[in-house]
């Protein structure tokens, strides 16, 4: 394989290509059924009938009520409704009493739910704790536990880390928050997942794992952009955060996405098919870490190695720089990230890493590999022999010496 005469993306964590079934569907909605679900008309009417079929499809996939599936944008804005949403309904139902609910998200949360979280906590309107993880990037289930009061209201912890692809024991705490009561709700404590990454490769059957609210987005499985979805569980405490019209069972004001919500659904629909390539994914993953372990001194894999997506590799070069691994993988057509899409130009070294117990320098040295549907054998085989020569050059280039290593301690208010 020539570099110049093919690209290879591996990145798929980032982003997915829009699946072809999904371009023929929602081709309609963009030039022939362009009604409004909104109009009373037969034009909006049709719009609203696909708009329903699709909410069909996501509660089909998630074992739920179509009730329970509320369109949003994506998942930045269902995590950002899910976690202010509950907040805000607690607020409507002990307005003027000055009670602060307690929220515990883990340290490794995207940023959406992080701030989420912190802009709640800096205006006062909450209490929050920053569930740690261990090395391997898990959260232990005693720790949890330990830090749960009388006034917590809300746990969120997402299933699958978009950085290092660590799967956490969702179902595991389900099932410790399904008899855990909240003083302050007079029920139990709401649990809510990020699921985003998970969809393509885990069991997202909410009744099994015991959530009450599950984000997710639509193109990270092969569906289009600027749409993704909430399951909020029906009897969830949960208010609208923007305001307008009555859309989404009055929980999101706003023209529906006709053309984003049909493929959503015809993107979810289509996991269950592509299921049978998961252990494909997962052998071409393992041969990239092997290979790179082998042929690579000094390189280590972030995370655990059992417990994480069978797409992902995120692995460390020591007196290399992770920026400059990137660049150069780039100029040879090989697409790979740093650390999570929307934190790729961030100065600062990734908080996932960082959480694991990671020097900054070695979070600076991290490179993230994702594969997808379309990698493939031969491009694995590419990046195994250009990937060592790049290192190597790299770290000539550094000396081999990029500066004393310190190791970076979150506070104990952590936050991003």
């Amino acid at each position: 394989m020539e570099s110049q005469q093919k690209k290879i993306y591996l990145d798929y964590a980032a982003t997915t290509p829009l699946d072809g079934a999904v371009l023929d569907k929602i081709k309609l909605y963009f030039s022939e059924k362009y009604g409004n679900p909104a109009s009373v008309h037969s034009f909006g009417q049709e719009a609203q009938l696909a708009v329903e079929e699709a909410r069909g499809q996501v509660a089909s996939f998630l074992n739920c009520q179509p009730a329970e599936v509320v369109f949003t944008s994506g998942a930045t804005e269902s995590n950002n409704l899910a976690i202010k949403g509950v907040v805000r309904a607690f607020q409507l139902r002990h307005r003027g009493q000055g009670i602060k609910p307690h929220l515990i998200v883990s340290r490794i949360e995207h940023h959406c739910v992080l701030d989420s979280a912190k802009s709640l906590q800096d205006d006062g309107l909450a209490e929050v704790t920053y569930l740690p993880v261990n090395s391997d990037g898990l959260v232990e289930l005693g720790e949890l536990e330990r830090i749960i009061k009388g006034n917590t209201v809300l746990v969120s912890v997402m299933y699958a880390n978009n950085e290092i692809g660590t799967v956490q024991p969702i179902a595991e705490i389900g099932r410790l928050l399904k008899d855990r009561h909240s003083n302050l709700l007079d029920s139990k404590i709401i649990f809510h997942t990020d699921a985003v990454q998970a969809l393509n490769y885990l069991d997202c059957d909410v009744e099994k794992l015991g959530v009450d609210l599950m984000s997710m987005s639509g193109h990270k499985i092969y569906g289009p952009k600027g749409v993704g979805a909430l399951y909020a569980r029906q009897g969830t405490p949960l208010a609208r955060i923007q305001d307008g019209g009555s859309q989404e069972y009055n929980l999101r004001a706003g023209t529906l996405n006709v053309t984003g919500i049909v493929g959503l659904g015809v993107a979810v629909a289509a996991i269950k098919d592509s299921r049978s390539t998961i252990e494909t994914t997962k052998a071409l993953r393992d041969k990239l870490i092997d290979g790179i372990l082998k042929t690579i001194p000094n390189s280590v894999l972030n995370g655990s190695r059992d417990k994480r997506l069978p797409n992902n590799a995120n692995l460390r070069f020591e007196g290399a720089e992770g920026e400059a691994i990137l660049m150069s993988l780039d100029i040879e057509g090989i697409a790979v990230s740093t650390a999570s899409a929307c934190a790729s130009r961030s100065l600062k070294p990734s908080h996932v890493l960082v959480s694991l117990g990671l020097a900054a320098l070695d979070a600076h040295s991290s490179v993230r590999f994702s594969l997808g549907r379309q990698t493939t054998e031969e491009e694995i085989n590419w990046v195994l022999e250009v990937l060592p020569k790049v290192i190597e050059r790299l770290r000539k280039i550094s000396g081999g010496i990029l500066g004393e290593r310190k190791q970076e301690r979150l506070p104990d208010d952590f936050g991003c």
